[in-house]
């Protein structure tokens, strides 16, 4: 195919299969990975299945990457785990899942879209961090989010200046309470007064929506854009 690539992560489901049906809409040619995810009937979608916390899955999607489409313009690492629970709970399991897809997978996964990129001087790389990496609250313990998450939003703007002047852009999106499919409808109920700003939780598309804004915008990198409805800034 002519057009674009972009790699998309935690592809099968949320906010992962929203932004693979939002960039097929726009003409690209999308790589979708995630742990568990169907083979794909549309010739313009590539589906991977493979776990990120394992080195050798990254060089596998960038291998079948440019097998078959030629080039990567475009990461997005969606892929994510969140578990909260109080900081003295946590087991050595909880530690190596957030760890593993959070870091180890975005690490690696993002060094060699990087190193094509460099190669051919352009490209872009989306970081989907998580806003309660900086809004903190005792009702919900998640400090191992905090730690992973937030080390997304600190490479994003490192990664930023160091490739800057291979005209690649590295970008973030922070998203806060977001209505995916892996939720049930009332599992926001709990936060009563801990809403943001506007009193409700987000939708996929306004995540969505976030992303392809970044890539429009060629003048953006080192950005942590915030869908949160005013999370944090009413904090």
């Amino acid at each position: 195919m002519d057009g674009k690539v972009v790699i998309i992560t935690g592809a099968a489901r949320g906010i992962g299969a929203g932004l693979v049906a939002a960039y097929r809409g726009h003409g690209w040619a999308v790589v979708a990975t995630a742990q568990s995810i169907k083979p794909s009937l549309d010739p313009g979608v590539l589906t991977v299945a493979g776990d990120l916390a394992q080195p050798a899955t990254a060089d596998r999607i960038t291998g079948v990457a440019l097998d078959r489409f030629g080039r990567i313009d475009t990461l997005v690492n969606t892929a994510g785990v969140v578990i909260s629970k109080p900081f003295t709970d946590y087991t050595t399991s909880d530690y190596a899942a957030a760890v593993g897809v959070n870091l180890t997978g975005f690490f690696w996964l993002t060094q060699h879209a990087i190193a094509e990129m460099a190669r051919h001087y352009g490209g872009h790389v989306v970081n989907v961090s998580a806003t309660l990496a900086e809004v903190t609250d005792s009702g919900e313990p998640s400090v191992l989010a905090a730690l992973t998450k937030g080390g997304l939003a600190a490479a994003t703007r490192s990664l930023a200046i160091e490739y800057a002047a291979y005209g690649i852009r590295v970008n973030a999106v922070s998203p806060g309470v977001i209505h995916t499919s892996a939720h049930r409808r009332n599992s926001y109920e709990h936060l009563g007064g801990r809403l943001p700003l506007l009193g409700r939780a987000g939708q996929v598309s306004d995540v969505v929506d976030g992303v392809l804004f970044l890539e429009s915008s060629p003048y953006i990198t080192g950005e942590i854009l915030h869908i949160d409805g005013g999370q944090v800034a009413r904090n």
